[in-house]
């Protein structure tokens, strides 16, 4: 991998730096919700109601999977960002090859427990009677492609971790240009329905993974990395899971709760589990702005603090929390007053595009308050801080996340505008978490200070 590429975060203005990385981490975010976002598409113009609900909470309980091995990877992209910034390549390969190892170990576990399990957690999420086989049956299609997932996003974390979020760009286009031919195959002409995107979404991964590692074998990554490194180094896998283990646990937490208001949504009927399934698609874009800014922040802030500049890391932790705030407005107004248009892309049942667009004027507000809370995030798990993000992500969900969305859904003539209305709420919640942290930082900082001055 030619050095030039790769962005240290360690010089130059602080914006450009971070834009530079931004774009492309984005870039790949938005081709990876297409994956979801194609599936449901075209089964929502080949199929019926029962697909887009089937698909709809099928995927949603795949992205929760992707989510939790997304960030237990980002306890890798810190540790060797870190080791970047301390400028120890041979340090870094050593996480680089424990990460191999571990998620290879991760992999097998999960594809043995989904495939074993997948009409157990269908029915726990409460499906639709109509829509159960099919989601079952999507569930375990993806299951099978767990290790493809995984090798996916383990790549891409380490990529990032050395400052190159161009490559995992590169890989994930690839792989959204397969997913729709895929699904164009499976399901528009061969009518395999929601079976058929399932298998689109294996081979497209499938397909990116190839092409990554065909890629990689041609550069030179700049860390010291080589086949015998894949081990188990004890201290780089204590560094890691240290990061990695909370983020992965808040993220998990996060998911279940979303999983939990996706089941209590499949209870009020078939109606509004599709809407709410067609809805989550659109709100998988919109969060990919707050995603990128966390995932930038956190590599951006492991190589400054590696390097010992922490005023710069606290500089790029305020700088992607203003551009994030900017653009979630857009997305704020996109989503509030474009809600029914945005749906329509999905589905052509009239009663579906309803009941998404009212969710998604509930949501909307979340698109600015969840950039601020992202920042956060992402600054604490760059300094390796990853406990304080797991008592939010854990106490968010089920303190307020969660009770409040069975709260609206027990509302007289409730909607699910109300019940949209918990994910802002809870934002508002984890970003006073937030603030407190902050608050007790500075305290402890300036009483350090004293202390040492005394010596």
């Amino acid at each position: 991998m030619n050095s030039r590429k790769e962005n240290t975060f360690l010089e130059g203005p602080v914006f450009g730096s971070l834009i530079r990385f931004i774009i492309p981490v984005l870039g790949a975010l938005v081709l990876q919700a297409a994956y979801g976002a194609v599936d449901l598409l075209v089964v929502g113009q080949f199929g019926d109601a029962t697909s887009i609900s089937a698909v709809g909470t099928g995927s949603a309980f795949m992205q929760m999977i992707t989510f939790i091995i997304t960030s237990l990877a980002m306890g890798s992209t810190v540790i060797i960002g870190q080791h970047m910034g301390e400028k120890k390549p041979k340090e870094a390969g050593n996480a680089v090859g424990t990460t191999m190892i571990m998620f290879a170990f991760i992999g097998v576990v999960l594809t043995i427990i989904l495939e074993i399990f997948a009409g157990n957690i269908m029915s726990v999420m409460q499906v639709p009677e109509a829509s159960f086989d099919k989601a079952v049956s999507y569930v375990r299609i993806c299951s099978g492609g767990i290790l493809i997932i995984i090798a996916y996003n383990v790549i891409s974390g380490v990529l990032r971790g050395v400052g190159n979020a161009n490559l995992p760009f590169l890989f994930v286009g690839i792989a959204c240009v397969v997913n729709i031919i895929g699904d164009l195959l499976f399901v528009a002409v061969w009518g395999l329905d929601a079976a058929g995107a399932a298998l689109a979404t294996v081979l497209a991964q499938l397909v990116s993974v190839v092409a990554s590692v065909l890629v990689l074998c041609r550069q030179k990554l700049p860390v010291s990395f080589s086949l015998k490194q894949c081990i188990i180094y004890p201290r780089e896998l204590k560094r890691i899971l240290n990061v990695g283990v909370p983020i992965a646990l808040q993220e998990t937490m996060v998911q279940i709760s979303f999983l939990v208001i996706n089941s209590v949504i499949n209870n009020m009927g078939l109606m509004q589990s599709a809407g709410y399934g067609v809805a989550q698609k659109i709100v998988a874009f919109i969060m990919l702005v707050p995603s990128s800014v966390m995932q930038s922040v956190s590599a951006f802030v492991a190589q400054n603090i590696g390097a010992g500049k922490k005023d710069r890391a606290w500089k790029g932790f305020i700088t992607a929390m203003v551009f994030g705030c900017s653009a979630g407005v857009v997305i704020f107004l996109a989503g509030f007053f474009g809600g029914g248009f945005l749906s329509s892309l999905f589905t052509n049942d009239p009663q579906v595009i309803a009941q998404s667009a009212d969710y998604l004027k509930g949501f909307s507000i979340d698109c600015i308050l969840t950039c601020i809370l992202f920042s956060s995030i992402g600054y604490f798990n760059g300094c390796g801080k990853s406990i304080p993000v797991m008592i939010q992500g854990i106490t968010s969900a089920f303190c307020i996340r969660i009770p409040v969305s069975v709260f609206m859904s027990k509302l007289p003539n409730t909607s699910l505008l109300l019940v949209g209305l918990a994910t802002p709420i809870t934002t508002v919640y984890g970003i006073v978490f937030f603030l407190i942290c902050f608050a007790w930082m500075k305290k402890t900082k300036k009483e350090h200070e004293k202390e040492y001055k005394k010596e």
